[in-house]
């Protein structure tokens, strides 16, 4: 695992997108308890347990709301954003789907939800906000272990496996297209996590996953290139 530099200050300004619950949620938590200065997203106009997290933190923690499934309102928060940069910017938002059944045993409409909203929606974030990013900053999105081809030797979750590996090339024809640049593009595996979407028999609990995500962030930072890790640093196959 690399280690921070000492003379390294880890990125203050965090942009957060899909925090109301879970890994999002913990995430927000973790910064704002850090000392940063959070923009975290929801999507709609409903209270979640992120708007009672932000009443407890001095107003480290700003909410916007956006859907990345909607490219207006991508576009919207990115107009409303025009005028901030971040140090870094994590798309966290995601969802899943019934692991049981095959790939052609999906309605397409089933299908479409769960790529778009794991390997369209993150890149349409990314190439929007890219430039609001610090040239020496960190751009991140939620990966799994699930998107390595490399380690899929069992099969099952075949949908969501498939989102995943297609977030994960998309990142790698991204980072080809801004090779030579400072940033740093992490795609991120946080372990299989007791949360709604990770379900109750997943091994590690929230704070077994997200402290550690959030060291290997700093550490990786200065690190420019694309790096598909897992939360404790360690490379994952492609």
């Amino acid at each position: 695992m690399t280690t921070i530099n000492a003379r390294q200050e880890p990125g203050r300004r965090v942009l957060l997108i899909g925090a109301s619950r879970g890994l999002g949620l913990a995430l927000a938590r973790e910064w704002a308890r850090d000392g940063r200065q959070v923009t975290a997203t929801v999507r709609g106009s409903d209270r979640t347990p992120l708007h009672d997290l932000a009443d407890t933190t001095d107003g480290r923690i700003e909410i916007e709301t956006v859907d990345i499934t909607e490219p207006e309102q991508i576009a919207a928060l990115h107009g409303r954003l025009a005028d901030r940069t971040f140090d870094l910017l994590f798309v966290n938002a995601g969802v899943t789907n019934q692991p049981e059944g095959t790939v052609a045993e999906t309605s397409t409409d089933e299908f479409t939800r769960v790529m778009v909203t794991n390997a369209l929606g993150p890149l349409r974030v990314v190439e929007a906000f890219h430039h609001r990013i610090d040239p020496a900053g960190t751009i991140a999105v939620m990966s799994s272990g699930q998107g390595s081809v490399t380690n899929n030797v069992n099969g099952g979750h075949e949908v969501y496996r498939g989102s995943k590996a297609a977030l994960n090339t998309f990142m790698r024809s991204y980072a080809a297209r801004h090779s030579g640049e400072a940033r740093t593009l992490v795609l991120m595996a946080p372990g299989w996590v007791r949360t709604e979407l990770g379900g109750p028999d997943a091994r590690l609990d929230i704070d077994d996953s997200i402290p550690n995500v959030v060291r290997t962030l700093d550490a990786l930072r200065g690190e420019p290139g694309l790096h598909y890790v897992d939360y404790l640093g360690r490379t994952v196959p492609w």
